[in-house]
C-alpha cells in the first residue's frame, strides 16, 4: 500500500459552510484510501476473500499502468507519424 501523504491533516471552516469542509476532508481521506481501510476492517474477511481482493488489486493496478503507457504514447507530440497504424 502506498504510505499516507499527510500524517495529521487540518480543514479549514470557511464561512462557518461546515458541508464544504467536510466534502474537502471526504475527498482527502478518500484519496489516501482510510475508508477503504476501514471499510475493510469492520468485519473479518476470509483467507480467500483476501486472496481474491489482492489478485484483483494487482490486476487492477498492471491495467491502470499499461493504459497510462499507451495514453501518453498517444498524446506525445513532435512524432513522426501522427497517428500510427492509421494511413
Amino acid at each position: 500500500m502506498r504510505h499516507a501523504k499527510f500524517i495529521a491533516r487540518t480543514v479549514l471552516v470557511q464561512n462557518n459552510n461546515v458541508e464544504e469542509a467536510c466534502r474537502v476532508l471526504n475527498r482527502i481521506l478518500g484519496k489516501e484510501e482510510i475508508f477503504d481501510q476501514y471499510r475493510r476492517t469492520r468485519f473479518y474477511e476470509k483467507p480467500f476473500q483476501t486472496r481474491r481482493r489482492i489478485n484483483f488489486e494487482r490486476c487492477k493496478s498492471i491495467y491502470n499502468e499499461d493504459m497510462n503507457r499507451k495514453i501518453q504514447f498517444v498524446l506525445r507530440k513532435n512524432r513522426v507519424e501522427p497517428f500510427p497504424g492509421c494511413n
